[in-house]
């Protein structure tokens, strides 16, 4: 197809992309809760909405209340495929955490329109960006236009997924496998993936990876009855494992702060910031607060760099806890390794052309740090070998407004729909061979 052919195929598309319908849905889907682990009702709502939109509709996935849902547009057959991702979980609890504060607020389970945003947290993350590109895709059905590659569009749960730990096997039926990971290894596979998700309309194709560690400290002393509590010393050495915790982290604080400058990770595809938070901690008894805990758990979320070393870094954890006088247990409980995407160069240019056609400037504007530097579905695809990005819509107040504008919504859907556009209508040699993360 000729440059003239596929701006004129680009055209029509663009111009059935309805602003009404995009907030209707966007609305439709982020009104059904679906609060990590209940995606069930949202992704069959998604799966009935793509079988009357006439794409090819599959549910995907492991757990019967738990699946991932996909649709196909296929190609008339010698273009590049390309695969729309988000997911449909969202991260704040329908039941108290102990981490939201008003995790029963409105704002993280449903949706609605204020002027000219939409608010809510399933619009931010992630099912505001998804409702983006299942309109580009609708438009692209509607408009007749038959794209030579598959078009795939899917929604995913468990991207916000809790991870078993010290609970018995099966306690907790949620981790990250049951979501992207699944669907790619069930079917879920093109020759490109875009993630669609925020980056303040920044194209990103590296993210960090996770490792998560348990740290253990145990007394040799008695579990003191506060009335024969020792006269205090330093933290590190008090016979309750609460107060030596609060030495812990003290010590933590400090290397987090050092290990997050000397591994910034730069590249053309972002900017990872790999920072460390210690999230929880478990330790006493709220019953019995008159003795001294003989033991204390914490819990911390290191992020990483890709290639990094997560045994290197478990020992570097060790150190900073002897270095204050702690004998501490270091566990690695969760990992999960980050990628930088390999071949990217033909999506991320068909994006960054989307991008221009779109905005009327140049390039893109550089992601925020931020953006790259957590973990998302978008490692999934690139760790199979599939060139992934991340591209979407982000608010500047992501943290404290919950909000998109149906403007930025209204632009990512252009952007999607011209992309795929442009790449599955790009011709495939025929017997191209993906070459490997491996090599």
């Amino acid at each position: 197809m000729t440059v003239r052919a596929t701006t004129s195929v680009t055209d029509d598309v663009v111009a059935l992309i309805d602003r009404d319908e995009l907030i209707d849905l966007a609305l439709e889907i982020c009104n059904i809760d679906s609060s990590v682990p209940h995606e069930a009702e949202v992704a069959e709502h998604i799966y009935q909405w793509l079988k009357r939109e006439g794409f090819e509709a599959r549910r995907v996935g492991l757990l019967a209340d738990r699946f991932n849902v996909l649709g196909t547009l296929p190609g008339s057959g010698g273009g590049y495929s390309l695969i729309f991702n988000s997911h449909m979980d969202t991260a704040p609890p329908r039941t108290d955490d102990l981490v939201h504060k008003n995790f029963a607020s409105d704002v993280y389970h449903a949706a609605w329109r204020e002027d000219d945003l939409l608010i809510g947290e399933g619009i931010c993350n992630d099912k505001g960006p998804m409702a983006c590109f299942l309109v580009a895709a609708r438009a692209i059905k509607r408009s007749g236009h038959k794209l030579k590659g598959d078009l795939l569009v899917s929604g995913v749960v468990a991207e916000t997924s809790r991870e078993p730990c010290d609970d018995p096997p099966g306690a907790i039926l949620e981790s990250k496998e049951l979501g992207a990971r699944f669907l790619v290894t069930h079917g879920g596979v093109a020759d490109y993936a875009l993630v669609a998700e925020g980056t303040g309309f920044g194209l990103v194709w590296i993210e960090a990876g996770k490792f998560w560690f348990k740290v253990t400290l145990t007394s040799d002393q008695p579990p003191f009855y506060t009335p024969y509590l020792p006269d205090r010393t330093t933290m590190a050495k008090s016979p309750s494992m609460v107060v030596a915790g609060a030495a812990a982290i003290e010590a933590l604080e400090r290397w987090a702060t050092d290990y997050q400058k000397r591994n910034v990770y730069k590249s053309a595809g972002g900017t990872i910031v790999p920072k460390v938070q210690v999230g929880a901690i478990r330790s006493g008894d709220i019953y019995r607060p008159y003795l001294a805990p003989q033991v204390c758990h914490l819990y911390l979320d290191v992020r990483s760099v890709p290639g990094q070393d997560p045994l290197a870094t478990r020992e570097e954890i060790k150190q900073v806890l002897a270095g204050v006088g702690l004998n501490a247990g270091v566990q690695l409980y969760h990992f999960r390794p980050g990628y930088e995407a390999k071949n990217i160069d033909r999506l991320a240019q068909a994006v960054t052309n989307a991008h221009r056609a779109t905005f009327n400037e140049p390039t893109p504007r550089p992601a925020q740090a931020e953006t790259s530097s957590m973990w998302r579905d978008l490692n999934v695809f690139n760790e199979v070998g599939i060139p992934a990005l991340t591209y979407g819509p982000r608010s500047t107040t992501h943290s404290f407004k919950r909000a998109l504008s149906i403007e930025s919504m209204y632009q990512a859907a252009c952007v999607y729909a011209r992309t795929a556009v442009e790449l599955c209508n790009q011709d495939k040699p025929r017997g191209e061979l993906r070459p490997m993360p491996n090599g």
